[in-house]
């Protein structure tokens, strides 16, 4: 490995805290995702669900929901498609913009979000939240509050 001497190297510290949290992301989400398979949902699914759900008329402008999903539109159009054979939404055109679509969420759709929904909170109950107090959770969010804020200020900027 070649180093540059101008690299400012993670200490022993913040080698240990930038590992634990790359453990507890995947950790997290691969727990998340076995517990949403008994309904035949991924977490992509599910966050596109969520998204459509607490949108107006439960519809988003298919960029506006490559936008909030982190997914490149050709990607969520994938997803789309697969959700939409699964009956959960569906595409509608927009009138004010001919090349644009909206993603819905169809009936089935809030069907499934209301019968999956406490069964998600219940696994990020037991997987997350329930293991720390809630002076830890006030920390945590203090935390990683500023680094959210920094990556949504620099998301798509090298």
């Amino acid at each position: 490995m070649t180093t540059d001497s101008d690299t400012p190297w993670l200490t022993n510290q913040e080698q240990r805290a930038w590992r634990t949290h790359l453990d507890v992301s995947r950790l997290l989400m691969h727990q998340l995702e076995r517990d949403l398979q008994p309904f035949g949902l991924t977490n992509n699914d599910y966050e596109i669900l969520v998204n459509l759900s607490e949108a107006d008329d439960h519809r988003l402008r298919m960029s506006d929901l490559a936008a909030s999903t982190l997914q490149s539109k050709s990607r969520l159009s994938h997803q789309i498609t697969r959700m939409e054979n699964a009956g959960l939404v569906r595409r509608e055109s927009c009138e004010s913009d001919r090349r644009g679509l909206y993603a819905v969420l169809t009936e089935e759709g809030w069907e499934t979000m209301r019968r999956v929904a406490p069964h998600h909170v219940a696994s990020v109950r037991r997987h997350f939240i329930d293991l720390f107090t809630s002076e830890s959770l006030d920390s945590l969010h203090a935390s990683l509050a500023p680094v959210a804020e920094h990556l949504r200020q620099h998301r798509g900027n090298p």
